[in-house]
C-alpha cells in the first residue's frame, strides 16, 4: 500500500472538542490506482489532504506513506518525505513566476536530487508544452499553469500524488482536458492518487470514489 490513512482523528483548534472534523478516518490506496474524496465545503476534505501530505499534524491515528508511519517524524523529517515520495497539484498552480516553464518543472525534482531531463522533456510533450518551455508563467492561460503544475509534480516521481481541486479554476472543457491527460500519466508513472474535488463528474473518473460527512467516511 502506497498509502494508509488508520482512525484518524483531527479537531481545529477553537472549534468544538466534542465534533472533531476528522472522526476515526481510515482508507488504504493501492499503487496505480487513483481515488476521489468528495464532500460539502468545509466538512474536511482539505485538512485529510494536509495531513496525508505531512503538512499537519493529526490528533490520533496513524498516517502510512509507502509503509512508514508519519506520526514520529518531527519537522525535518517530514519535509524529508514532501521531498522524496509525496507531490501536490493545487487550485492556483502555485508556480515560480521568475522562472521559465523548463525551470518550473524541474525545480522539485532538483530539490530533491532527482532530476531526469529525458522524463521531465516526455511530460513536457505529453502535456503539450514542448514549445511553451522558455516562456514565463505569466505568458500561458491558466489551463496550461495547470499542465505544468502536472509536470512539475510528476517530475518528481513521487509514491504518491496529492491533488486538491486541480481544476477548480478551469473551464469545463480545460479541465477535462487537464483531467484526462493527468490520470494518463499517473497510470504510466505508476504512482497513487488522492485527489480532493466537488465534482461528481471528475470523482466518478476516478478508480474509487469516498464521501466525507460529519468527519466520517461513507
Amino acid at each position: 500500500m502506497v498509502l494508509t490513512v488508520s482512525n484518524v482523528t483531527k479537531t481545529i483548534p477553537g472549534s468544538d472538542l466534542s465534533k472533531p472534523i476528522l472522526d476515526g478516518v481510515s482508507l488504504q490506496l493501492e499503487a496505480g490506482r487513483t481515488l476521489a474524496l468528495t464532500g460539502e465545503s468545509g466538512s474536511g476534505k482539505s485538512t485529510l489532504l494536509h495531513l496525508i501530505g505531512a503538512l499537519d499534524v493529526f490528533d490520533s491515528g496513524e498516517i502510512e506513506i509507502d509503509g512508514k508511519p508519519i506520526s514520529p517524524l518531527k519537522e525535518p523529517g517530514r519535509a524529508a518525505l514532501r521531498r522524496a515520495s509525496v507531490s501536490n497539484i493545487f487550485q492556483q498552480f502555485n508556480l515560480v513566476p521568475s522562472l521559465d516553464i523548463a525551470a518550473n518543472i524541474a525545480l522539485h525534482s532538483k530539490l530533491a536530487n532527482r532530476h531526469e531531463p529525458p522524463w521531465e522533456n516526455h511530460l513536457a510533450t505529453r502535456l503539450g508544452l514542448e514549445s511553451l518551455l522558455t516562456r514565463y508563467p505569466e505568458q500561458l492561460s491558466g489551463g496550461q499553469q495547470q499542465r505544468v503544475a502536472v509536470a512539475r509534480a510528476l517530475a518528481l516521481r513521487p509514491k504518491l500524488l496529492l491533488a486538491d481541486e486541480p481544476t477548480g479554476s478551469l473551464d469545463e472543457e480545460t479541465g477535462e482536458a487537464v483531467l484526462s491527460l493527468m490520470l494518463e500519466l499517473v497510470a504510466e508513472s505508476q504512482c497513487a492518487l488522492f485527489l480532493v474535488t466537488h465534482s461528481t463528474a471528475i470523482a466518478g473518473a476516478l478508480d474509487r470514489r469516498l464521501h466525507l460527512s460529519g468527519g466520517q467516511l461513507a
